[in-house]
């Protein structure tokens, strides 16, 4: 079992940058793939972007693409996502996700979860 904890939430105004953490503990982390996803005001939960357990292959939503980027330190048992040019539309609570064998953008296939944390970015 892996417990998550998620950080560095905030209030941007649009075109600023945030960098959220994910520090967990438990299993070793290496064994776990991550995942990032979303969940705005009225909106179902989303994939933002995930990573592989060695950190060598990231994948991103559309909608982010080009100004977030996802990685982990397997040393410090951390997941980042680092977000530029954030957009009022980026608001939501943002939660990390891990799983030892699914690798994917499905977050109903992910066993474990954080409490998550609220990114609000200001027109």
């Amino acid at each position: 079992q892996v417990q998550l904890v998620e950080s560095g939430g905030g209030l941007v105004q649009a075109g600023g940058s945030l960098r959220l953490s994910c520090a967990a503990s438990g299993r070793t982390f290496s064994s776990y793939a991550m995942g990032w996803f979303r969940q705005g005001p009225g909106k179902e939960r989303e994939f933002v972007a995930r990573i592989s357990r060695s950190g060598g292959m990231t994948y991103y939503a559309d909608s982010v693409k080009g100004r977030f980027t996802i990685s982990r330190d397997n040393a410090k048992s951390t997941v980042y996502l680092q977000m530029n040019s954030l957009k009022p539309e980026d608001t939501a609570v943002y939660y990390c996700a891990a799983d030892p064998v699914y690798y994917g953008s499905r977050w109903m296939e992910y066993d474990y979860w954080g409490q998550g944390t609220q990114v609000t970015v200001s027109s």
